[in-house]
């Protein structure tokens, strides 16, 4: 689950990380109140006002924009308050709708003109799921496109791996602060900034954690300037207040109508919908799609509990996106019964009405004879399949058509 700024700053608050102080508003009074606060706070005539979406780059966009009084702050928020950002990472990229600004944040501008100097680095905390380890990731080149660092001078990201079952130790820390160049106060700063960083991913079980920048202030201070925070779904019954954080206006609305009907939805870009049950057996679905000449339209699992109502919905779904051209049904049926998806899916067909593409059904499991049975005698336009691949060379040929 993506988190707003504001949000995952929230979340480092907890666990001690030194944050960039700042007030959410979704009105212009409300960005007018957070400024009067931020004066008498923090002494601080100078914001940021921020774009909340859940995508980055909102600085290229124009969701980023420096207020040195009242009348700049009016005259930003008013700017960037309902604005449709786009930016490399909203849908579409730069030539796509962008996101709708809902919310923005009034932030005390961390990079002072008393300060004589300030360093931006770039430090981000997530899972090598191969080495099954924690890694850290840092790099002296804050406040740009790390995957531009990566490619142009890899030389200038650096990896410190963490075996989850030992923790992060202390000389991981030094050798973080020191490969960043920093000494003195900055020095011991840093390590304690990674420490509480590290402590809130995994406290909070996170799968992200990306801080750019990360500022060296001119008085030695190591401060989150900016976060992409990402919750881990499977943990948040431990964490019912991060549950709360969900903002569906940032999400595809097809998952989340799926996720409201206890379906697994995943969109994709192809043309073949998919509707499956076990997260395997709709890989092997998706891989089978694709060596017949098709694309995966989306990733759909019913889970273990595809009764007519759930089928009917997956089929709903599955139907929103014009890009179908045929849909694939493989169930596998252990818990489920076959008979009672195959009658799901002759209901479905019958009450939707007036489905225009081609639909293949393969049912393997308890009662799969029976299944197949009822699908060839429904006397709908549905194919039934009992074999992978003959459900996928019925997939190429109604694609042919």
């Amino acid at each position: 689950m993506n988190l707003h700024e504001y949000q995952g700053k929230e979340i480092l608050k907890e666990y001690g990380v030194p944050t960039q102080e700042g007030y959410v508003a979704e009105t212009l009074e409300e960005a007018i109140n957070a400024y009067g606060k931020l004066q008498q706070m923090r002494d601080a005539d100078v914001v940021v006002v921020k774009a909340q979406i859940h995508a980055g780059g909102r600085g290229k966009g124009g969701g980023v924009k420096l207020a040195k009084n009242l009348t700049e702050v009016q005259t930003n928020a008013k700017k960037i308050l309902g604005m449709m950002l786009k930016t490399p990472q909203t849908p579409g990229g730069l030539e796509g709708p962008g996101k709708k600004v809902n919310k923005i944040l009034i932030a005390e501008d961390s990079f002072k003109p008393t300060f004589d100097s300030c360093k931006e680095y770039y430090v981000s905390i997530l899972m090598d799921r191969e080495r099954k380890q924690n890694v850290i990731i840092y790099s002296t080149e804050g406040g740009m496109d790390i995957e531009e660092v990566a490619e142009k001078t890899p030389e200038k990201v650096h990896k410190e791996y963490v075996d989850p079952t030992l923790g992060l130790q202390g000389f991981q820390m030094r050798k973080i602060a020191f490969n960043l160049g920093l000494s003195g106060v900055a020095f011991k700063n840093m390590t304690k900034f990674i420490a509480k960083l590290y402590k809130a991913f995994v406290g909070s079980d996170s799968s992200l954690i990306e801080i750019n920048p990360c500022l060296h202030s001119g008085n030695d201070e190591i401060i989150a300037v900016d976060c992409k925070f990402t919750l881990d779904d499977n943990a948040l019954f431990r964490h019912p207040d991060y549950a709360a954080y969900r903002d569906t206006s940032e999400e595809d609305p097809t998952e989340v109508e799926a996720k409201a009907f206890g379906l697994n939805y995943v969109n994709l870009d192809g043309n073949v919908g998919c509707m499956v049950n076990g997260a395997g057996l709709a890989m092997a679905t998706m891989d089978i799609i694709k060596l017949s000449g098709g694309e995966p339209a989306n990733f759909l699992d019913v889970g273990g509990t595809a009764d007519a109502a759930r089928v009917e919905q997956a089929f709903r779904i599955i139907l929103k996106d014009p890009a179908v051209k045929a849909i694939l049904i493989n169930i596998f049926g252990g818990i489920v019964r076959c008979d009672r998806v195959a009658q799901g899916v002759v209901d479905a067909y019958k009450n939707i009405g007036n489905i225009k593409v081609p639909i293949i059904v393969r049912l393997q499991g308890t009662n799969a004879d029976i299944a197949k049975e009822l699908i060839d005698k429904s006397g709908l336009e549905v194919h039934s399949a009992v074999l992978l691949q003959e459900a996928a060379d019925l997939v190429k040929k109604v694609l042919k058509k």
